[in-house]
């Protein structure tokens, strides 16, 4: 069964960054594209940010796009997301999973909240 535990978030200034960090249980990690979500209050979960189960190919929310950096480590397990020139429009709990649909179970994301 694969698991995710979200880490990294936290209050920023606007203009400020974060790194976001997922890592994932499961042998089966390495041959899934994975993304980043984002949910913020009252609205439905997006996807920001995807890469390529070898990642080399992102693919990134118009929203983003010039800002978000998402990169994976297959021998960690992990997917990163690294978010730069934060504004009031990100903040909102951040997940990752796969990108394709069904996603495994959902992990308890990690808050992003811009501080202005």
């Amino acid at each position: 069964q694969v698991q995710f535990v979200e880490s990294g978030g936290g209050l920023v200034q606007p203009g400020g960054s974060l790194r976001l960090s997922c890592a994932v249980s499961g042998s089966i990690f390495s041959i899934y594209a994975m993304g980043w979500y984002r949910q913020a209050p009252g609205k439905q979960r997006e996807l920001v940010a995807r890469i390529s189960s070898g990642g080399g190919t992102t693919n990134y929310a118009d929203s983003v796009k010039g800002r978000f950096t998402i990169s994976r480590d297959n021998a960690k397990k992990t997917v990163y997301l690294q978010m730069n020139s934060l504004n009031s429009e990100d903040t909102a709990v951040y997940y990752c999973n796969k990108d394709s649909f069904p996603q495994w179970t959902w992990g308890q994301g990690t808050q992003v909240t811009d501080s202005s």
